[in-house]
């Protein structure tokens, strides 16, 4: 395949409201996603804060194609690109503070430091985030989780922008949330979350988050190039197991493998293009359908056209 990757027209720019934030035409992506794939983005946007935002959305063309993106850590970008406007939140929506036993949390901020700022005030119930790669936004989105817990369990508001510029509050019940689920409309981005912790002892808090890193590091390809857990588990079931039942571990196409460590992680080995990814995902799902019946669910999310 051709190194050289697709371009969009840069005349896009031109039909965007003026920010204060910064505006790139045909930005590249493959470095910004863990999989080290993908197109560029026809236009990305980086607010200089929620107001920048807001009035870059309510002056936003409704023609114009919108995507959210974290650090890339759960996101496949097709090698065509992303046409349209890709958003990402920098550090203007990273910062973490502590009040009593709530966090005040941007959604830019990642998992881990999270889970360290609970840590370092001493609230427990929030170690599982030290597990997640991504961004709190991120994880919301899917309602991630691990070890026992997830979003939805520390979870008390969202700020949010929507489609048309204006800002909300939601709380945790509006949220539609389940197992690795987030029914919030697609057109939310969420800007900041509370979340709430209780009181313990800061040195079994830290001594379990070693424990889940040290578990990661054993079980998991996390110095690979992967996002993670590549579908969501059936009820009941373990989407590995699943995945080694139909033969799958090890399975390659192209430069793309599920990994022999663990069969439910995606890996590029180095070679692979966004569609030898996508295709392997969807031969795991389809051989998965054929031994055992079950229909596995992409928990990785998957953006932009095929060249």
């Amino acid at each position: 395949m051709s190194d050289l990757l697709p371009t969009f027209s840069e005349g896009l720019i031109a039909r965007l409201p003026s920010v204060r934030g910064s505006l790139t035409a045909n930005a590249p992506l493959k470095d910004n996603t863990w999989f080290r794939v993908g197109g560029p983005a026809e236009v990305l946007y980086k607010p200089a804060d929620a107001e920048d935002l807001s009035f870059f959305l309510k002056n936003l063309p409704s023609d114009i194609p919108l995507h959210f993106m974290g650090v890339g850590s759960n996101t496949l970008v097709r090698d065509g690109g992303v046409p349209g406007v890709i958003i990402r939140l920098g550090p203007a929506f990273s910062a973490i503070t502590v009040e009593g036993e709530t966090l005040h949390v941007g959604a830019a901020a990642l998992d881990i430091n999270v889970a360290r700022a609970a840590r370092d005030a001493g609230l427990t119930g929030l170690e599982f985030l030290c597990g997640i790669p991504g961004t709190l936004g991120g994880a919301l989105r899917m309602n991630a989780g691990s070890y026992g817990s997830d979003i939805k369990h520390i979870l008390q508001t969202v700020d949010i922008v929507d489609r048309k510029g204006q800002l909300k509050t939601i709380g945790v019940g509006q949220m539609g949330l389940s197992y690795r689920l987030c029914e919030a409309p697609q057109d939310w981005l969420f800007l900041a979350l509370t979340l709430r912790g209780k009181p313990g002892d800061t040195e079994t808090i830290a001594a379990q988050m070693k424990q889940i890193q040290e578990q990661r590091t054993t079980s998991q390809p996390i110095h690979e190039k992967t996002s993670g857990s590549t579908f969501a588990n059936p009820p009941g079931y373990k989407a590995w197991e699943l995945i080694d039942e139909a033969g799958c571990r090890g399975l390659r196409i192209g430069g793309a493998m599920m990994s022999e460590m663990h069969s439910n992680f995606m890996i590029n080995t180095g070679t692979a293009t966004a569609a030898d990814l996508e295709s392997l995902g969807e031969e795991v799902r389809r051989r998965v359908k054929q031994k055992s019946g079950f229909e596995l669910r992409w928990e990785i999310r998957i953006i932009g056209i095929n060249q």
